[in-house]
């Protein structure tokens, strides 16, 4: 039977297939597939029709193919709404996508544990529907989400009130797309994130390849960190350098007078302080860390850097020491 047939959809209108096309359905099949609700003609019964496909039909690793209705899923003018309400009434990004047509795709393709990339993050609407995606049934997802530093239109709303980059936007949607989430939902998830900017190393140039210095550069080897480092940038380089995930429990805390880091409890330690010594060791081996970082330059002489390295190997036999 011929594909190419008139129909009359719920509205009163007639429609045939675009010239040159038929229907996937024959009529008498159209028809029974009307019957049974799976025929959409749109929100106004108006639209030429489309098949449905249920969402329990989708079987895993196959391409729904379906029609999503924007009652369901969202549209871009609904989105920019909602977000424009998230920014106070002001409108930065033109045309996001919704949170509920990312939110149905992650609940597709992953499971209550998986990770989420997205990298053209843009306003960060794919972190915002894992969180709310994760507080709906209590599932662990994470997301990393990537943008270039990409600069704001110097005449925009967003340039004039402090956002220089698509980057600064995207993170400020996510702190408050979490308390938003948090506040709605009460849900005990976690809301936190971190921020990562891609760098070069924090380590300069003779630390790798000191046999391209002369023994006129030695002032170079006093110090082989890059001086606009901080304790954070050593920390992440350390924590992969070690193969840890930069998603591990970090905490900050106070030994004697020395700042160290705690990274997944006593999976790591480091301290990027200065005069560092053997008191500084014993309190330290108290501890046990698995692991122990020191800049080199941090000890308080060079006998001090033997002498901790020897106390911790007498009093935490177990803690192994790295200085960078």
């Amino acid at each position: 039977q011929s594909n190419i047939y008139e129909i009359t959809v719920p509205s009163g209108r007639k429609v045939m297939p675009p010239s040159g096309y038929s229907w996937r359905l024959s009529e008498d099949r159209f028809n029974e597939f009307k019957k049974d609700n799976r025929i959409w003609f749109g929100n106004d019964g108006g639209s030429v029709p489309s098949i449905k496909r249920f969402l329990n039909e989708v079987k895993d690793s196959v391409t729904p193919m379906t029609i999503w209705k924007y009652t369901d899923v969202g549209h871009s003018q609904e989105a920019s709404q909602s977000l424009k309400k998230l920014f106070d009434n002001q409108a930065y990004f033109d045309y996001p996508k919704p949170v509920e047509l990312i939110k149905r795709c992650i609940q597709l393709y992953t499971d209550d544990n998986s990770i989420v990339l997205d990298f053209f993050s843009g306003s960060g609407t794919t972190a915002q529907a894992t969180m709310q995606l994760n507080s709906e049934n209590s599932s662990n997802r994470k997301f990393i989400l990537v943008q270039l530093p990409e600069q704001t239109d110097s005449k925009s709303n967003s340039y004039k009130d402090g956002f220089k980059t698509i980057s600064q936007l995207g993170i400020e949607r996510i702190k408050r797309s979490a308390k938003k989430i948090k506040e709605e939902t009460g849900a005990k998830i976690d809301y936190g994130f971190r921020i990562y900017r891609l760098s070069e190393s924090n380590m300069e140039d003779v630390y790798y390849r000191p046999q391209n210095y002369k023994q006129s550069n030695l002032d170079l080897f006093t110090n082989n960190l890059k001086t606009d480092r901080t304790s954070n940038d050593l920390l992440a380089q350390v924590i992969l350098d070690w193969g840890l995930k930069l998603s591990l429990k970090i905490e900050e805390t106070k030994i004697g007078s020395k700042t160290v880091f705690k990274v997944a409890e006593n999976s790591l330690y480091a301290c990027f302080d200065s005069e560092i010594d053997e008191d500084f060791a014993k309190k330290i081996a108290i501890e046990k860390p698995l692991r122990i970082v020191f800049k080199d330059n941090g000890f308080k002489n060079d006998t001090a850097k033997m002498n901790v390295k020897q106390l911790l190997r007498q009093l935490s036999p177990e803690t192994e020491m790295k200085v960078i």
